[in-house]
């Protein structure tokens, strides 16, 4: 069987984007949808009085009621399922992740204090997933293109395996931004930091080479900005429909699981966030 996507609901706003997002990516794929939504552990009808069980256990079916609903409207032949397990989000997502293709997150569910932008279970799930995931926040439409960040390390290449897949799937062209930054005065330009900018060059062509030849469909952007990682894909991700990043990258510490720039994104990216690691 097809590895589904698995999206947490929880009757939030950003919940029903992240919904919307994970259904036309299974369309796309053609593969089944799988909708959570986790009771917590307190959570016991029975210690409760029967009035307020009965809202409780009505409030969480018409939250996995109301999600099915709104996917088999808009996509009557998709495969869905869902389940109400009980336990801590964060665990139980992860397990599914296990078994999933994808698991697709909002940024932030219900409970959240309003200055955070990416909640604890998300930061959490994308932390240690076995599979992709998916971080909705916003959800731009009409840009037409996929950006992946790219720097060499094992967790960039499993990033630059997923964009290019994703790029294919959505016949949009790819922009894989390397970005660097010279070790001297910006006003200053020498041989040597011109040399410097064309190895940068030739790094990104080697590590696209063989997903181009895999790929011969997608069209490939090759950026180069010459400023800090996160302020560049942060600013690329304002014109995208999806960002795509590894984990963490060559400059942290591997005990981390999630580096410097995927860990700003996920509060700065203004598109659905996708976050890699390597198969084990």
């Amino acid at each position: 069987m097809t590895d589904p996507i698995v999206v947490g609901v929880d009757g939030s706003g950003r919940s029903l984007r992240a919904l919307v997002w994970a259904a036309h990516e299974a369309t796309l794929r053609q593969c089944p949808l799988r909708i959570i939504h986790v009771l917590p552990l307190f959570h016991s009808y029975a210690t409760a009085e029967e009035e307020r069980a009965q809202e409780a256990r009505n409030w969480d079916h018409g939250v996995v009621d109301e999600a099915t609903a709104i996917v088999q409207e808009a996509h009557p032949d998709l495969e869905v399922t869902s389940a109400l397990p009980s336990g801590t989000p964060a665990a139980v997502l992860l397990a599914e992740a296990e078994n999933a293709h994808t698991v697709v997150l909002g940024a932030k569910g219900m409970g959240g204090f309003g200055s955070l932008l990416i909640g604890s279970v998300a930061m959490q799930v994308v932390g240690h997933a076995a599979s992709p995931v998916v971080i909705v926040n916003h959800v731009p439409t009409g840009h037409g293109r996929i950006v992946v960040g790219a720097d060499g390390s094992a967790h960039s290449r499993a990033a630059l395996a997923y964009a290019f897949e994703q790029a294919s799937l959505r016949g949009a062209p790819l922009h894989a931004v390397h970005a660097w930054s010279h070790p001297g005065p910006h006003a200053y330009v020498s041989a040597a930091q011109d040399a410097m900018a064309k190895e940068q060059r030739q790094a990104l062509e080697e590590w696209l080479a063989p997903l181009r030849e895999e790929y011969p469909d997608v069209e490939v952007v090759e950026q180069l900005p010459d400023e800090p990682p996160v302020i560049a894909l942060a600013r690329a991700s304002d014109r995208a429909d999806l960002m795509v990043v590894g984990s963490r990258g060559l400059g942290g510490f591997h005990g981390l699981a999630l580096g410097s720039v995927s860990h700003h994104l996920l509060q700065f990216s203004q598109c659905p966030l996708a976050v890699i690691r390597p198969r084990a």
